[in-house]
């Protein structure tokens, strides 16, 4: 039996919802080099509340001091999303948690034999136990609780079905599966999903990194496997190469899951704006759903089409993710985008003979300059035609 890959009724998601976790705040910043001041993280909080993410991972409060002011500060926001706090598996660290006031704890600890053997320096056994000890707490404590398997992607499977049907027997509400150095592939991804889903029956949560640059599309191929929570950032923010993007990933959701989103994209280049800036990181005009290029057309074979049917090379309108569409104007332009340029910015038509001889020097100016033209030199360009023919 042939399967119809155009179809978009390939993920079954009759009665599906898909939770969005970000961690702008903690996985984020903790990007080498990047220090949000408070203000940034309060600002940063309530655009993520403003979107409608479900859930925002707002910091470490073990680490004290200003972080821990922080995160209660977001807390007495009243934002509608759940406030959760990242954790060891330490109980001491769970009291801080608590002192902050979250709803939510994740717990962290690390499942591979690589981790386990160097960085813990411990037993598989010893893991068990925090984790589970932790868990309990946590539950006893009226806090959702998710388990961070840490390196899971490169875990045994065997003790990794272990650790969930653990942290699920002392109260787990999901198990969060970190692709911390991100090596999973979406195929490896969705066996891994597939088994610890159908062992456990845990809701579970897709922690993606982008090493090789498959952190959405890895996420994703868990979301096919039956995982119903994914960890985001702004802009793919995170350690080495980044997170799964929250922007990615929202629309994916929407546009390639075909599933209804409730959030707000409308706000998506605004908040990856502030978030570059506050992060100093530089947002690539080629980023997905929010680089500066993503509605800009400029070859005249694209630039026709969308001018006679946007969704000829636009899967979804600018506005709909707070750009701008923008048809330049340079060295692969064809005659119809000079015409729409001149009839729509300046008020002028021009016949099919007189935008090809314009093109004509367009093309040459923009080679010259090495860059598509800005719209004074396109006046300059017409101003020259005309007195060339004559005109005054």
């Amino acid at each position: 039996m042939s399967f119809d890959w155009s179809s978009k009724d390939w993920f079954n998601n009759e009665g599906a919802k898909i939770n969005i976790v970000d961690t702008t705040l903690r996985d984020g910043e903790q990007t080498a080099g990047v220090v949000f001041a408070n203000a940034e993280k309060l600002r940063i909080a309530k655009y993520l509340d403003q979107i409608g993410v479900d859930q925002i991972e707002a910091g470490i409060p073990v680490m004290g001091g200003f972080e821990k002011q922080c995160i209660k500060q977001i807390v007495d926001y009243g934002l509608k999303a759940s406030i959760m706090a990242w954790n060891r598996a330490v109980i001491s660290d769970i009291q801080q948690s608590i002192c902050c006031g979250v709803d939510a704890v994740a717990i962290s600890i690390s499942t591979s034999d690589i981790h386990i053997q160097h960085k813990l320096q411990t037993t598989h056994q010893d893991v068990l136990n925090r984790m589970s000890d932790a868990v309990k707490f946590a539950k006893d404590k009226d806090l959702y609780v998710s388990v961070n398997a840490e390196d899971a992607s490169r875990s045994r499977m065997e003790f990794l079905t272990e650790f969930a049907l653990i942290a699920k027997h002392a109260g787990a509400d999901r198990l969060r599966f970190c692709d911390t150095v991100g090596t999973l592939t979406p195929l490896t991804t969705y066996r891994y999903i597939k088994t610890l889903k159908d062992v456990t029956s845990l809701d579970i949560e897709m922690h993606t990194h982008n090493d090789f640059g498959m952190a959405t599309a890895n996420a994703l191929a868990g979301i096919q496997a039956g995982a119903n929570y994914v960890g985001v950032t702004v802009n793919g923010l995170g350690e080495r190469a980044g997170n799964t993007c929250l922007q990615e990933m929202i629309m994916v959701i929407k546009y390639l899951m075909n599933m209804p989103v409730r959030y707000d994209t409308t706000i998506f280049k605004e908040v990856a704006e502030y978030v570059a800036k506050a992060s100093g990181r530089e947002l690539p005009v080629n980023k997905p759903i929010v680089g500066s290029n993503i509605f800009a057309h400029e070859s005249g074979i694209h630039g026709d089409g969308v001018l006679k049917n946007p969704l000829t090379y636009e899967v979804f309108t600018p506005e709909e993710v707070g750009l701008e569409r923008q048809i330049v104007i340079g060295k692969h332009s064809g005659s119809s985008a000079i015409r729409a340029k001149f009839l729509h910015e300046y008020g002028v038509e021009l016949s099919h003979e007189s935008s090809e001889q314009i093109l004509g020097k367009v093309r040459q100016l923009a080679i010259d300059l090495k860059r598509s033209l800005f719209d004074k030199e396109l006046v300059y360009i017409f101003e020259e035609y005309k007195r060339e023919r004559g005109d005054s």
